[in-house]
């Protein structure tokens, strides 16, 4: 199991990594929308928090020379599916032609009062 570290993605708020590699497989951990500089959540809206979340991810799929084409899951969790449009909208733009499965859940409360997080898996050379 090799750790991931991405100097670009906000700092953890807990007890885990950015990221982990297991063979060709990159797990990262879920991204809210933290600004990486100043620790602080970016964003008033779903949309706006959402384009704050890719930011993130694609910092820590860089740290791991890899790329938003190389994910193969997504989990997607909602404060509330009221704002499932918007935040589909800015997914959709984010990944393009790519469809990787994709879960969304709306749960009872996300980190630091984010409006959304969004975890994936990449596949990546072993």
């Amino acid at each position: 199991m090799d750790i991931v570290s991405a100097p670009g993605a906000p700092a953890a708020v807990g007890p885990y990594s950015h990221a982990v590699r297991v063979g060709g497989l990159l797990f990262c951990s879920g991204q809210v929308a933290l600004d990486p500089a100043q620790a602080t959540l970016v964003g008033d809206d779903v949309a706006a928090q959402t384009e704050q979340v890719f930011a993130n991810i694609r910092a820590v799929l860089a740290a791991a020379g890899a790329t938003l084409a190389d994910v193969v899951k997504t989990t997607v969790y909602l404060d509330t599916m009221a704002d499932f449009q918007a935040m589909n909208a800015v997914y959709g733009h984010a990944f393009g032609d790519h469809r990787p499965a994709r879960s969304t859940v709306a749960v009872d409360g996300l980190p630091l009062g984010a409006l959304v997080e969004i975890e994936v898996t990449a596949a990546v050379g072993a």
